[in-house]
């Protein structure tokens, strides 16, 4: 679907800054410091080149969301108001789809349902919204986040579901029904999950009843559209005011969400009912690295505070935190304050989390030297788990001045810490970090399987010996540029120039891979169809669409400053991204050059096996001829001696 955009469709996912003619951001696909994921608008694709995942709009949506080809098609069409139709693919993939369909509907349905149950029930009224509007929260945030009511029921929802059409086993998937047939959800407030595209995928409930023998909050269990680990309350809400302000706000519960976001303060997210994970860092770390928690003021919240905030700092975030006073969360004391007051409040009470954790232990410890003691380690374990040596080196400065310590003692058992870290990440990534031989990333040799070497040696100087450089720009250029108009006064497009040059020796391709690329662009051209570059980056042969994706990605590209800082423009050429005329005629030259190189060096092997004058004679014919090309295309070229 190449009326998509790529950054469009990415920025819903990841917070991308520009950077010349691309954008970069932090991979989703995996955790990088450095951002390496680099997306180009102009020819609307996306690389990775930390961990090699690319492609375009459509590649993007089945690897971030786990989609088919025609769910990813699908979701691109109802973002763009397009209808498509659609052309059923296998049985096997069909069935798939629709289980993970059927689910996601399953969840809109109780979504529909818990709202229908608080809006139009006398029960739901003066229980459910009774309690929405007692906390403070207005209709139209109510309506917006969906919320709802589970009525006090045995397996009233269960029993609705079923009698329209939805099975057992789904609703217990889903964790909608219990194991024993009962509702999962009942006399609870809901708070629907959604996941960065807005989908129900799960749910949160809170009891209501005073002295229940249950627990206050429940949550959907993991099932195959949901996994808490991984997923932020309101993300889907708040990923763009976070990177609008470049900070996430991070609070302990929903209602408290909810009360900042109706407050105004839109960039705040909470965990779906788990402490902080890896996945959530992740997330986050999409759109910021400036995170700050909001915690009660009490010993709890102090306690909460220092637990499981290192794993943030391991993931190179800027981590601050706000202690409210004792007693308070962040619902009661906005409506206490207002939410310009609350602001206030955060802004001049943050705190960084080092400093936070030194000053509060220091007061645990008071003078006892042996607490001091071990205040002071615990301080460098968090310390070490920084990955910047320049912020660590900051700390180390500011927690020498607090402890009143020397800077060097603990630069000093700040250096194991470090070491010791780092040899514990070695340990857990020891077989990923073993030395693979060509063409086996995770290859771990045995006396059975031990690589031939030579054979491999042989094979690479064999590889340099080809044509591959001038085999792989032609097809370059075919996929690149292939419908670009090279010749404005015949409407010759670069495809058809290069193909109408090159289709008498395309059986001389070295390269099978490139030799399938090209047959396959001269038979499309032959019938009229000039294929582009999305045509190949969505290959059904995932090989092609590698080769594809890297010809097409570079991270490299023509510096803008030279125009706009320096005031000098190229003279001599166009820019590379326009310079089509001009690659495309060296391009083609070159393999022309290549190829007649070759073909003197066989003639010349044939001459010296050959006995009979006429055969001489006439292969010296075809010598002659070839070195009147190669001095034609030394002409273009400028070069005066060609070996």
């Amino acid at each position: 679907m190449e009326v998509a955009k790529v950054e469009d469709i990415i920025a819903d996912f990841v917070n991308l800054k520009r950077r010349g003619v691309n954008m970069i951001g932090l991979c989703p696909f995996h955790n990088e410091k450095t951002p390496s994921f680099t997306v180009s608008p102009a020819k609307n694709i996306y690389k990775c080149f930390g961990c090699g995942k690319g492609g375009d709009p459509v590649r993007f949506l089945m690897d971030h969301e786990n989609y088919s080809y025609p769910e990813a098609l699908r979701s691109l069409a109802a973002k763009y108001g397009i209808e498509i139709e659609e052309t059923e693919t296998s049985q096997e993939s069909l069935e798939e789809r629709k289980k993970i369909d059927d689910l996601f509907a399953l969840n809109q349905y109780a979504y529909e349902y818990f709202i229908h149950q608080m809006w139009h029930t006398d029960y739901g009224k003066s229980i459910g919204l009774g309690y929405f509007k007692d906390r403070g929260f207005r209709e139209e945030t109510i309506k917006k986040w969906g919320l709802g009511y589970a009525p006090d029921k045995k397996d009233d929802f269960t029993l609705t579901a079923i009698n329209d059409g939805y099975k057992d086993e789904q609703l217990k998937t889903v964790g909608l029904t219990s194991q024993y047939g009962r509702d999962f959800f009942r006399g609870r407030v809901m708070f629907p999950i959604r996941n960065l595209s807005g989908k129900i995928i799960g749910f949160g409930g809170r009891i209501l009843a005073k002295d229940a023998k249950t627990a206050k909050y429940l949550n959907s269990p993991d099932s195959e559209i949901y996994n808490k680990s991984k997923v932020l309350y309101g993300a889907h809400f708040a990923r763009t005011p976070i990177r609008k302000a470049d900070e996430c706000i991070m609070v302990e519960g929903y209602t408290d969400t909810l009360s900042l976001h109706q407050a105004g303060i839109e960039n705040v997210v909470a965990p779906c009912g788990t402490s902080i994970t890896d996945g959530q860092i992740r997330l986050i770390k999409r759109y910021t690295p400036n995170i700050t928690f909001i915690f009660d003021g009490d010993a709890a919240g102090k306690k909460a505070a220092l637990r499981g905030l290192d794993m943030v700092l391991e993931q190179d975030m800027n981590v601050k935190l706000v202690l409210l006073p004792d007693g308070e969360d962040p619902d009661s004391l906005l409506q206490q304050l207002g939410s310009t007051k609350f602001e206030e409040f955060i802004t001049r009470n943050k705190k960084d989390f080092i400093l936070f954790k030194t000053e509060y232990l220091l007061e645990e410890a008071q003078n006892d030297p042996i607490k001091k003691t071990n205040l002071i380690k615990e301080i460098i374990d968090s310390i070490g788990k920084i990955p910047d040596p320049i912020k660590r080196s900051v700390y180390i400065k500011e927690c020498a001045a607090l402890t009143k310590t020397s800077e060097s003692l603990l630069l000093s058992e700040l250096n194991k810490k470090v070491a010791q870290h780092i040899r514990k990440k070695r340990e857990e990534k020891k077989t990923e970090e073993l030395p693979p031989f060509p063409g086996e990333e995770n290859f771990i040799p045995t006396e059975d399987n031990q690589p031939d070497y030579e054979a491999l040696q042989n094979n690479e100087e064999k590889k340099s010996a080809g044509d591959d450089f001038q085999e792989q720009d032609i097809v370059r250029l075919l996929l690149d540029a292939g419908n670009v108009i090279m010749i404005e006064e015949e409407k010759l497009t670069v495809a058809q120039f290069i193909l109408g040059n090159i289709e008498d020796v395309l059986e001389d391709f070295d390269n099978t891979d490139y030799a399938n690329i090209v047959q396959e662009c001269l038979l499309h051209s032959k019938k009229g169809e000039i294929l582009s570059s999305h045509y190949f980056l969505n290959h059904k042969d995932e090989k092609i669409r590698n080769i594809a994706l890297g010809l097409l990605a570079t991270p490299f590209e023509y510096s803008h400053n030279w125009d706009e800082l320096l005031n000098m423009p190229l003279q001599n050429q166009k820019k590379p991204e326009e310079n089509f005329l001009n690659d495309t005629l060296s391009s083609v030259n070159r393999f022309k050059l290549k190829k007649v190189l070759k073909l003197m060096k066989t003639n010349q092997e044939k001459l010296k096996h050959t006995t009979d004058s006429k055969e001489i004679i006439k292969i010296l014919k075809v010598q002659q001829r070839l070195t009147e090309i190669k001095k034609e295309l030394a002409s273009f070229f400028g070069s005066v001696i060609i070996k």
